[in-house]
């Protein structure tokens, strides 16, 4: 019987072992998704105590809290920092088989040397020891970065950020690059008219300029692209239910922009076009600044109206959704393919039944111009942990080229995410170690070797080439 979380947890054959030890667990870390503030980068903070570093904002911890029945004064609400962490601990023995309890357990043993399983008993202790730890200089914010040997890290940023913190950041020298990747979701929802017209002034704000015609829009968010771009930024990011690709002309855009900004609602139809042709507009941007482009499909958002009210989105009232995806998500690439301008761009999906449907769409508009330009994400959100992730890399082995995989990103709030980077190596050298075990690829330690070294760093620093 294996013994949990030991050296070798994950790794079920000697192949997987070598795989790992000997070339995945040595690779820096290449976290070209997430959602950390800068802020908190720029002025090394130093966390109060572990609930502040490990609970707030996670999402993912609140929905298993609600699930085991602790109260929401607990999760988002008032309750005081130990309290808080008091009932995750009691919660944490009940995510057996959850990839929540491999979590916690792998970043208590990574940052802060602990063995022991987190629960009610074992709550105080380990308060305590993390607490103690995290008042010391060596975990500040940058020093734990630097403890889970990252390289690069891109947030997810608004066009209308200022970025000041990515300066500061890059301003003091640290060795890790923190990059800037534009989020332009805001710019696209006008679904909200009121809301999409403030946040159109916004806009015109920081780009200095002044907005009354769809050309004024395009102007300033071209602005706003070129500042990002002179401030590092070389990845977009996109949350999307489906890809959107609906006909339109520049004259329906024109008059759907005056529509808006008479602050008239709009049509479902009007809605459509303004979004088709927005994705599309990103996507020439992207291309004539040599950006990535990536595309996060498949979430139901904010499904709860009763928490939604009471705490805001992005709070863990999220689904997985059934959206068409194929035909759409094949037009807008094909339109911008046809015409030269289809940058490199990552595909993300939620829903595993789409595993294939986007290995496939990935492989229609490979041009051999960049190896794996067009890319199948990594298991994103409910799918980020073992299961999730070996089915992605089998769709993707099967249907593509695995050994061309710019790997794992931590798509995180929190600065202690970083051992899901382990978690998947762990889980790419035992899925080629079983394979070699089984006589199904050679043992040729140097060419997996290799490609699991590509697959976890050396992909993603030649693919995204930020310099």
């Amino acid at each position: 019987m294996k013994k949990f979380l030991d050296d070798n947890f994950l790794l079920q054959t000697e192949t997987a072992q070598k795989l790992y030890h000997g070339h995945a667990a040595k690779m820096p870390i290449f976290d070209y998704h997430c959602h950390i503030p800068p802020i908190d980068i720029a002025k090394d903070t130093q966390f109060e105590n572990i609930t502040q570093i490990w609970l707030y904002g996670d999402h993912y911890k609140w929905r298993a809290m609600r699930s085991n029945g602790v109260d929401e004064r607990f999760c988002t609400g008032d309750a005081s920092d130990w309290e808080k962490f008091e009932k995750w601990a009691e919660t944490v023995p009940n995510t057996i088989r959850n990839p929540l309890y491999h979590w916690t357990h792998l970043e208590l043993k990574r940052f802060f040397g602990i063995d022991k399983l987190l629960n009610a008993d074992t709550a105080k202790e380990i308060w305590d020891t993390c607490n103690a730890k995290l008042q010391t200089p060596e975990y500040s914010v940058r020093n734990i970065i630097r403890m889970a040997n990252v390289h690069t890290i891109c947030t997810t940023d608004d066009p209308v950020d200022s970025l000041e913190y990515h300066r500061q950041i890059k301003e003091s020298g640290f060795e890790v690059a923190v990059l800037p990747a534009w989020r332009p979701d805001k710019a696209m929802a006008v679904e909200n008219v009121t809301t999409f017209n403030e946040y159109v002034d916004k806009l015109a704000e920081v780009a200095g300029t002044t907005i009354d015609s769809f050309s004024d829009f395009m102007d300033s968010l071209e602005i706003r692209h070129r500042f990002f771009h002179e401030n590092g930024c070389r990845l977009s990011d996109h949350g999307l239910e489906t890809a959107i690709a609906e006909d339109y002309t520049e004259k329906d855009i024109r008059d759907i922009f005056e529509k808006i900004r008479g602050g008239n609602d709009l049509k479902e139809i009007e809605i459509l076009k303004f979004k088709s042709c927005m994705l599309y507009e990103f996507g020439i941007m992207d291309h004539a600044r040599g950006w990535t482009q990536q595309f996060h499909l498949g979430a139901l958002r904010n499904n709860s109206t009763r928490l939604l009210n009471k705490l805001g989105p992005d709070t863990g009232l999220d689904s997985i959704g059934d959206f068409e995806i194929a035909r759409p998500l094949s037009k807008f690439l094909d339109r911008l393919d046809l015409e030269n301008k289809l940058t490199k761009t990552i595909l993300y999906n939620l829903n595993p039944r789409d595993n294939e449907l986007i290995a496939t769409m990935c492989g229609n508009f490979q041009d051999g111009s960049v190896p794996g330009k067009m890319q199948f994400g990594s298991g994103w959100w409910f799918l980020d942990q073992k299961d999730g992730m070996e089915k992605q890399m089998n769709a993707l082995s099967n249907l593509g080229l695995l050994s061309r995989f710019v790997g794992m990103l931590t798509d995180s709030r929190s600065f202690l995410s970083y051992p899901r980077h382990e978690y998947f190596r762990r889980t790419l050298c035992n899925l080629l170690g079983n394979d070699v075990e089984n006589g199904e690829i050679p043992d040729d330690m140097e060419l997996l070797g290799t490609m699991v070294e590509n697959i976890c760093f050396n992909n993603a620093k030649s693919y995204f080439n930020f310099g």
